[in-house]
């Protein structure tokens, strides 16, 4: 007599992840997956934020290439970083945004840990957060902003609060309502800042703003958790994009934290190169905290990846190296200023309806259109020109061969528009 088996299919009992709902892929990398998969000759990519040369292609950064070839000299191993991270570079990066004389003044009182790029930075200082503060405090976070910055804090229970940040109708910073929403916020609150080049508006306060800014933080005695995902990479000068934060320490003397990737200065995009530090009160606060932050990474990641860390710390220890990352800091950023005003000039002389002013006033690697939603899927479906979906570009997409269909697309969709 044959042996009967029984096979069990996914229907004979419900699954454990029966009540996982669909989530829509992320928006922008969504939007690269469809570029990619278009094959019409003159498509242009202007939705991921990363930096393409004057050919479109990814440029490796002359100090980066410098730095690879003194590691392949050194018998690179491939061993477990600790936990913390490299530690040349946790000395390093905290030392290239506060400057070495502030640096010096406040090293003690800095709890620093590598982190998995600017990501996973945000995350382990919502962890942080969240470890050392309870009940949670409310996170106050700019309107328009990066996606993550709501997706981090509101995945780890944080209540998250939008305020207005861009005015639409004038296109530039709405410093009112700014100042408002802060001097509005519950005391001992976290509030979101971009350090410069923000994202997706390209549109910074002032050094004047900036000290508005600061004074409103002291008063309300409020978080300050600056994201400086673009420091040196926005004017060229990383002292001048890091003007905030210098402020912030050293004039006001107010514990902040900062967030650091060193993805789009250095290129390293793939490799994931970020540091989380924290400037506290006092030496031993300083010892404690870096001591929750070492729990924190072992339980998330272990330790982080060593290469591309091994690559920051060898430029921003070396001289040499670091003079030629300034260089490499001002080719990407002229460049891209470069691209701004050809845009601007090609909308222009298109006769784009509308004035593109903004276009110049704003900096860094993203230009904030302005556009309707229609006439983005327009651009997409009709010229092949992919942006975000709130008509944010990345200039760095944008090259000589490329910039006036881009700004004649442009001018027809609004004038068959209009």
């Amino acid at each position: 007599m044959a042996t009967q088996t029984t096979t069990l299919t996914a229907t004979d009992s419900p699954s454990l992840f029966q009540t996982a709902p669909f989530i829509p892929a992320d928006a922008i990398f969504a939007l690269t997956a469809q570029y990619n998969a278009d094959s019409f000759p003159k498509k242009v990519n202007l939705g991921q934020g990363a930096y393409r040369d004057e050919n479109a292609q990814p440029w490796i950064l002359p100090s980066v290439q410098k730095a690879r070839e003194l590691l392949a000299k050194e018998n690179l191993n491939h061993e477990y970083l600790p936990i913390l991270g490299h530690a040349g570079f946790r000395k390093a990066a905290p030392r290239t945004a506060l400057g070495v004389d502030l640096f010096g003044r406040v090293e003690s009182r800095i709890a620093a840990c590598q982190s998995i790029s600017g990501t996973g930075a945000l995350h382990l200082a919502a962890l942080l957060l969240k470890y050392c503060r309870q009940p949670l405090p409310n996170v106050y976070i700019p309107q328009p902003t990066w996606s993550n910055h709501h997706q981090v804090f509101a995945s780890l229970g944080f209540n998250c609060h939008s305020f207005q940040y861009y005015d639409d109708a004038k296109k530039r910073l709405d410093i009112d309502s700014y100042l408002s929403a802060l001097n509005a916020a519950e005391p001992h609150s976290v509030v979101i800042i971009h350090a410069c080049a923000h994202n997706p508006t390209g549109c910074d306060p002032s050094p004047e703003q900036w000290k508005q800014i600061g004074r409103i933080v002291k008063e309300k005695q409020l978080f300050p958790l600056f994201d400086a995902a673009y420091l040196g990479f926005n004017s060229g000068n990383l002292d001048n994009d890091a003007f905030a934060i210098r402020h912030f320490v050293d004039e006001l003397q107010l514990e902040v934290g900062v967030c650091m990737s060193f993805a789009k200065n250095m290129g390293l995009y793939g490799e994931r190169v970020g540091c989380v530090f924290v400037v506290t009160q006092n030496d031993q606060t300083a010892t404690n905290t870096q001591s929750v932050l070492e729990m924190l990474q072992r339980s998330e990641v272990s330790n982080p990846p060593a290469y591309g860390a091994k690559i920051a710390s060898t430029i921003l220890n070396d001289e040499g190296l670091r003079k030629m990352w300034y260089e490499d800091l001002i080719t990407m950023s002229s460049r891209i200023r470069a691209m701004r005003t050809a845009l601007y000039d090609h909308l222009n002389q298109s006769g784009a309806p509308g004035t593109w002013d903004h276009l110049v006033q704003q900096s860094g690697m993203f230009g904030f259109l302005g556009l309707e939603p229609e006439i983005v899927r327009r651009l997409r479906e009709d010229y092949h020109i992919y942006m975000a979906g709130n008509s944010r570009i990345s200039i760095a997409g944008l090259n000589p061969g490329n910039v006036q269909y881009v700004a004649e697309s442009i001018a027809e969709c609004l004038k068959t528009a209009s």
